[in-house]
């Protein structure tokens, strides 16, 4: 993704008040359907179905009233967003109000004439998921035939239409060893970034935990890999690179803070802090059909519950890291505790602590793990027409 200029330079646009800067992004997700049934899918156990899609023009608005509110990039996402028919109308307004527009694909929908139309409309990034770069392991992992041929042919396009190319590779057991294979993969389509991205374990991926867990030491020579590569590739490829939170000592800062740069707004138009939010119980989520953009990330329910610090209990209210990480994932505090207001439990000062990794490692220590349980939604043909 392309480096984007400070909020403040873009005075031009309604900024909201310091405690709620306008987000940096959306992640608009257009569907839940989707032609791969992957087993680490992040989306949420209960899917939207295609008869409660907000409308093209529901979408459009979306995009302007983003635009209004100061946001800068917008992740057009699912699910597979290209088997929306409509993308290019979303696509062709949220460049004309000036959003930088990032389409996240497994490609395997794309046709060469579609990905063309879409870059003449205003399509800014494409970044494309792979699931390996081993066909069969590809094809196991995904319940897809022939999806690693296609992104090849995707990547192609999009250095073609000399577009910026950001690979997506979720890593896991079963692909792991493959790591210097896949930016390998990264570096001959073009790509001038790389999320080197371990499965994190919610909705779909928490039923199959077991099944994708990798060990300790495969997650510690993984990232000896991404150094000598970011070394190596220096000035030719970006390196993003996600830890397991389970091997983690301090957690992440969710979405760089609850409701701090990030917002995302579901298939049906509710509008979340992150894609995991659902999960959390008690929280209030508003619609893009009866709410304004603006007004729901200042004032809605689910976006202040938890912005800031000061709904923190110890050890995270005290902590100097109380305003880096924010308390860590309040979506992994409740799947992992059942109290969504408690440390990430990948926090070494959790009392969760030591269980979290203990799940991890027996879990990655079973020579023979379970078989996937597969997302199974309903077919997608693989066409741009559908």
């Amino acid at each position: 993704m392309n480096e984007v200029a400070p909020m403040e330079q873009f005075s031009e646009k309604p900024l909201v008040e310091a405690c709620a800067r306008a987000p940096v992004g959306l992640l608009a997700e257009l569907t839940h359907r989707c032609p791969l049934q992957c087993p680490y899918c992040s989306n949420p156990l209960e899917l939207d179905r295609v008869n409660s899609e907000l409308t093209t023009a529901e979408w459009q608005d979306v995009m302007r009233q983003a635009a209004d509110l100061g946001i800068l990039q917008i992740h057009l996402s699912g699910g597979e967003p290209t088997v929306r028919k409509d993308l290019e109308d979303i696509v062709e307004v949220a460049a004309k109000v000036g959003l930088y527009t990032n389409l996240i694909t497994a490609g395997v929908t794309l046709t060469r004439d579609r990905l063309k139309r879409l870059k003449e409309l205003g399509l800014d990034h494409v970044q494309l998921s792979i699931q390996d770069v081993d066909e069969a392991n590809a094809e196991k992992i995904s319940a897809y035939k022939n999806g690693l041929a296609k992104k090849r042919e995707v990547g192609k396009w999009v250095r073609e239409f000399d577009m910026p190319l950001t690979i997506n590779a979720p890593i896991h057991r079963h692909n792991i060893e493959n790591l210097p294979n896949i930016i390998n993969f990264a570096v001959e389509m073009g790509a001038g970034r790389i999320e080197v991205a371990n499965i994190q374990y919610y909705a779909w991926a928490l039923k199959n935990r077991a099944s994708l867990m990798p060990t300790r030491a495969q997650v510690l020579k993984s990232a000896e890999i991404v150094e000598e590569a970011k070394e190596r590739l220096k000035g030719i490829m970006v390196f993003d690179f996600v830890v397991p939170d389970y091997y983690a000592k301090t957690p992440k800062p969710c979405m760089g803070g609850w409701g701090r740069g990030v917002m995302n707004v579901t298939p049906q138009g509710r509008v979340l802090p992150c894609h995991a939010a659902e999960s959390v119980p008690g929280l209030e989520f508003d619609n893009v059909k009866d709410r304004r953009l603006a007004d729901i990330w200042l004032h809605g329910q689910a976006f202040e519950k938890y912005r800031g610090t000061s709904w923190m209990k110890e050890p995270c209210r005290g902590c100097p890291r109380a305003e880096i990480d924010f308390g860590g994932c309040r979506c992994q505090a409740m799947a992992f505790t059942g109290d969504p207001t408690n440390t990430d439990p990948a926090c070494k000062l959790s009392p969760h602590h030591l269980a979290f990794v203990a799940a991890a490692e027996a879990e990655s220590g079973v020579a023979n793990p379970p078989a996937f349980v597969y997302r199974r939604m309903s077919p997608v043909k693989a066409t741009a027409a559908e």
